[in-house]
């Protein structure tokens, strides 16, 4: 019992999250103020020939830099509730409207996958980010300047370190496409079993027989048990095919209904 109510022990990690999230939130809004006061100077003070300039390459890249915050706080998300749900307790949306999607059918490996998924959106942000600022790299070998002046914010990129920033990428990438597959063949492995005939649900036919050799009071009282008997199997069917998910629960009530209007 104290083995399995250590869960909770987790739960302070994912309020930690959530002040996470709240920081990355005050980032968000810290970025895009910055970035409207760029716009706002750009247009309002001009240049130095009288007109108006206004650095698509540098919005781009601020702007790039607010996907990113964006696609980190999705990822948060993905920990908090899919960890949750996963590792210690139930949240119980199921029916509700704002019910993420991707939260019906999350595991350990689908929460694994997602992460991993994310995680390569990220780093596809920082190098198209490092692709926009660097321009035109020298060729290999040349020594770089502590004031470079090819980039637009100024930072100093080198061929090597552009270069491992793609192999970095690629790892990730692949990383990625193994745990696809590994989830793939673990689901592969644990294939559900074949659904129910529907003689096996619905239970077996009665055969009628000649209406002149049957009295019908007597009939009656010899089919009341097997009727009763019959009910309770394919209820317990239908009750094993809900908790399989083949059945939903509205399947499930209105087979219900049927089968107890029927007898």
């Amino acid at each position: 019992m104290m083995i399995f109510f250590s869960r909770w022990l987790q739960a302070p990690l994912y309020i930690g999250l959530i002040i996470a999230q709240i920081i990355y939130v005050i980032v968000f809004m810290v970025e895009l103020i910055n970035l409207g006061g760029d716009v706002w100077t750009s247009l309002t003070v001009p240049g130095a020939d009288g007109g108006i300039h206004v650095e698509e390459a540098a919005i781009m890249l601020s702007v790039l830099g607010l996907i990113d915050v964006v696609m980190i706080a999705n990822l948060l998300i993905m920990v908090i509730i899919g960890g949750y749900e996963t590792f210690v307790s139930r949240i119980r949306l199921d029916g509700h409207p704002d019910q993420p999607e991707w939260l019906s059918h999350v595991n350990a490996n689908v929460l694994k996958v997602k992460l991993a998924m994310a995680i390569v959106g990220i780093s596809s942000i920082h190098l198209l980010k490092t692709f926009i600022e660097v321009g035109d790299l020298a060729a290999r070998g040349t020594p770089v300047g502590s004031d470079p002046t090819e980039t637009i914010t100024g930072n100093v990129y080198t061929w090597d370190g552009v270069l491992w920033q793609v192999i970095i990428h690629m790892v990730f990438i692949l990383s990625a496409i193994a745990l696809a597959w590994i989830d793939r063949m673990s689901q592969a492995g644990h294939a559900a079993p074949p659904a129910p005939s529907l003689a096996a649900v619905h239970g077996p036919a009665l055969v009628p027989e000649p209406v002149a050799a049957l009295n019908a009071t007597p009939i009656r009282r010899e089919l009341a048990p097997a009727a009763s008997t019959g009910i309770a199997l394919h209820l317990t069917q239908l009750g094993q095919l809900r908790d399989a998910g083949v059945v939903t629960d509205a399947e499930f009530l209105a087979k219900k209904t049927e089968l107890l209007a029927r007898y």
